[in-house]
């Protein structure tokens, strides 16, 4: 078999990449480093436009190569790098040397950018496109940038302060707001004192929304002037940067599944474990598979391209996967300033001065544009106005929470004990953790940095005067879990799963979680199977039964008919809907000729365009289903 060979720097010894007929490279070393350093190398040869454009949206630097229009979206990102203390940060991974392998794993993608610099043939066509060149990393790039990250609530805690601000009573708030957002277990929500925001500015979450937004080549935002530059910071419902109305802040609708079923219920006799992470659809794809292989490493599955070793996969002898558990790891806190001083915010009886942080960002084709930047005690200033200054705090400001890079510390866990122990280094995003293995064993854990809020529940936004501020965080270990467990198996996606005994209201870890109905779904399925097989598992990853779809047929069956033909053909099509919900075709459809469907079924996914030749800018999900 034939190969290319390349001088490696930095390498103990040979290391080898072979790439199988699907595409997924297997790296083989001789020790750890090497294979993480292999696998940087091979991250770039495969993803190089990909990585340079995260570390440039996470790191604020975007206006340097695409001008002036995406200057209000680096600001925004600069303000949630982490800024801590790099000792603390290095350390709180775990045990294994984090630090060194990073710096392995980024050594091999600058190997790769090197190479391109004196082979610019291999860089990918974008680079062309744009006129741009990749960058070389630093190992602290990829703990510093966290805005890409899924924690949650503050989007849900402000649209939950305006409709409270709008309604006739708390009690009405309360009750309205219920329609928007399911609170459970059971709780009524603590309102602050004081808290009002009927006056709240509208573009308050706009530095937020623009963190975390992705990038999009609009073609008149590559072309926007200096003066035109602060226009592009509203984001879309979408996700995506625009210079027109904003769209009201949503909590991301993405959800996954995951399961694992006890050798006790399975035809195989061993146990199965099944991931189904749902993630937007990308080009290219937010997952990146490797397999590596080295002297006490032998992994296998899915990470990020832009991370060393997997999140997702197997190690030979243990399997685990992951979905997202909502814990609410971020707050909003509003700050009264001092009329005299506006550096200066309320912090008990007296004043808090607010950090300033002059940064010049580079910009095409121009001068460097010198923003400043506020910290307050309780993290980055989003917004200033009419003596308040609206700060958030969030697990991205703590040592150890950039994303999904505690998985280092589980990839060698061979039992449930070791895994769980592993878990005391994940920080975010929070996530339900399973886990089997070749002895027969499963188990559950739920993971993340989980805020002790002594004076409030992460429902609203609270004064930032010092009564409300977090208290530490909840001893991982003592987050709900589940090992080997007497029904036989384990499932999660997202929903409210906290054991019935759990002291939730004492805890206060969340109360914001995804829709029940994939998770009954599942467990209905598992719970009424004996003898689960692989290809049960594959069937009910693509299963479209909908309950809430049979809930609304049940509804219409029971209503009397409609008068009007049109109202009467709509009635008659979800009355005899099957709950059934494939991806090309609705159920039925009337012989009408004005009725056109009820979207039941759309296609799975839509495209946007992108001004890049035989490049999409980003897709997503229309539905996903279990």
């Amino acid at each position: 078999m034939s190969g290319t060979a390349y001088a490696l720097p930095g390498l103990d010894g040979p290391a080898e990449i072979r790439v199988d007929r699907w595409g997924l490279a297997h790296i083989r070393a001789g020790t750890a480093l090497d294979a993480f350093r292999a696998q940087g190398f091979n991250a770039a040869r495969d993803r190089l436009w990909q990585l340079d454009l995260w570390r440039k949206r996470g790191l604020g630097l975007l206006a340097a190569d695409f001008g002036p229009g995406y200057l209000a979206q680096d600001r925004a990102a600069r303000l949630f790098l982490y800024r801590g203390d790099m000792a603390a940060e290095w350390a709180a991974y775990g045990p294994q040397d984090t630090r060194a392998i990073v710096t392995a794993f980024v050594a091999g993608i600058n190997a790769y950018v090197a190479l391109t610099e004196a082979r610019p043939d291999l860089r990918p066509p974008e680079f062309a496109v744009t006129d741009t060149r990749p960058a070389p990393w630093q190992p602290e790039d990829v703990v510093r940038i966290r805005s890409h990250a899924l924690i949650r609530n503050v989007l849900s805690e402000v649209a939950r302060a305006r409709v409270l601000a709008r309604a006739r009573s708390p009690a009405d708030g309360l009750a309205v707001d219920d329609l928007r957002k399911r609170i459970s277990p059971p709780h009524e929500p603590v309102i602050p004192d004081g808290l009002d925001a009927a006056d709240w500015p509208d573009d308050l979450l706009d530095a937020f929304r623009l963190a975390t937004a992705t990038v999009g080549f609009d073609p008149d935002r590559t072309a926007a002037t200096r003066a035109e530059a602060w226009d592009w910071s509203k984001v879309d419902a979408h996700g995506t940067v625009t210079r027109g109305p904003r769209a009201a802040p949503k909590e991301p609708a993405e959800g996954s599944n995951n399961w694992a079923v006890a050798p006790s219920r399975t035809a195989t006799g061993r146990p199965i474990l099944a991931s189904d992470p749902h993630r937007v659809y990308l080009q290219p794809s937010l997952r990146y598979a490797v397999h590596l292989t080295a002297p006490g490493l032998d992994v296998i599955g899915a990470g990020e391209p832009a991370l060393p070793g997997i999140s997702i996969g197997h190690n030979g002898r243990a399997a685990f996967s992951l979905t997202i558990a909502p814990i609410d790891q971020e707050d909003l806190f509003v700050c009264e300033t001092d009329p005299a001083d506006p550096d200066r915010y309320r912090s008990g009886d007296g004043w808090e001065r607010i950090a300033r942080v002059a940064e010049r960002i580079p910009v095409r084709g121009g001068p460097d544009e010198t923003v400043i930047l506020g910290f307050t005690r309780h993290g980055p200033v989003l917004r200033e106005e009419r003596g308040r200054a609206f700060a958030l705090r969030t697990v991205w400001s703590e040592p150890g929470a950039a994303a999904y890079l505690g998985s280092l510390a589980y990839l060698g866990a061979t039992t449930p004990e070791a895994f769980g122990e592993a878990l005391r280094h994940w920080s975010a995003p929070s996530v339900n953790q399973l886990y089997a293995d070749t002895a027969g064993r499963i188990a559950w854990f739920m993971a993340g940095k989980a805020p002790v809020r002594p004076g409030h529940d992460g429902l609203l936004p609270v004064p930032g005067d010092g009564r409300y501020d977090w208290a530490g965080f909840h001893d991982p270990a003592a987050l709900p879990r589940s090992v080997d467990p007497e029904a036989g198996w384990l499932a999660t996606a997202n929903e409210m799963n906290l054991p019935p005994d759990y002291p939730a209201e004492d805890w206060r870890v969340g109360f914001e979680w995804a829709e029940p109905w994939r998770a009954r779904r599942i467990r209905a399925v598992l719970g009424g199977q004996d003898r689960h097989s692989l290809a049960d598992s594959r069937a009910l990853q693509g299963d479209v039964v909908s309950e809430p779809a049979r809930r609304l047929a049940d509804l219409m069956r029971a209503l009397p008919a409609a008068g009007d033909p049109d109202a009467a053909a709509a009635q008659a099509l979800l009355a005899a809907f099957d709950g059934l919900q494939p991806l090309d075709q609705a159920p039925r459809r009337p012989p009408s000729s004005r009725w056109s469907g009820c979207g039941t079924s759309a296609r799975p996914w839509s495209r946007r365009s992108c001004p890049m030749p035989g490049h999409a800018a980003s897709s997503r999900p229309a539905t996903r289903r279990a």
